[in-house]
């Protein structure tokens, strides 16, 4: 009976994959905007390396950010001239630059519900966007592992366009 269980587990996991980061959530994550992403996660080598701790969004500013999963927001201020807001998801949490809260520290926040609102700022490829990491302790994670289905990279030339119409 045990190797039945072993058989059937390795099948599903042969099927599905392995789990993701975000996989105890019962339902996918929600982009926190809608917006390409232009700058891919590209962690460092070693925590004081350089890298990529997120992924950029091309978004407008003032845009609403939404919450890619349920949580509590467990900060919001301004941290190095910037206005950061995180929110955690259990063991993970999500860290979202530049926005200003449209909610308090604390509050419990429902997945796709309002949690700020972008303002320009952040350096990117684009005319603005919002910067969004994951961590789950001290391991930076990419945060489009909270959401499925498609994601995908501009190109430089792609980037360009979306950074001089605007």
């Amino acid at each position: 009976m045990r190797t039945a269980w072993i058989v059937l587990f390795a099948l599903a996991l042969a099927l599905t994959g392995p789990p993701s980061p975000g996989s105890s959530a019962v339902s996918p994550g929600t982009l926190p905007v809608a917006g390409a992403v232009v700058t891919a996660f590209d962690p460092p080598d070693v925590a004081w390396g350089t890298g990529h701790r997120g992924v950029d969004l091309a978004t407008d500013a003032d845009s609403l950010v939404l919450a890619p999963r349920d949580g509590v927001v467990t900060f919001a201020e301004v941290l190095a001239d910037r206005p950061v807001l995180v929110l955690s998801h259990g063991e993970l949490r999500s860290t979202f630059e530049p926005v200003v809260a449209l909610v308090q520290v604390g509050t419990h926040v429902s997945q796709g519900q309002p949690i700020g609102r972008l303002v320009a700022g952040h350096a990117c490829p684009a005319t603005s966007c919002l910067h969004w990491g994951l961590k789950r302790g001290e391991v930076y994670l990419n945060p489009l592992s909270l959401v499925r289905g498609e994601v995908r990279l501009l190109s430089d030339a792609a980037a360009e366009t979306i950074r001089t119409s605007g």
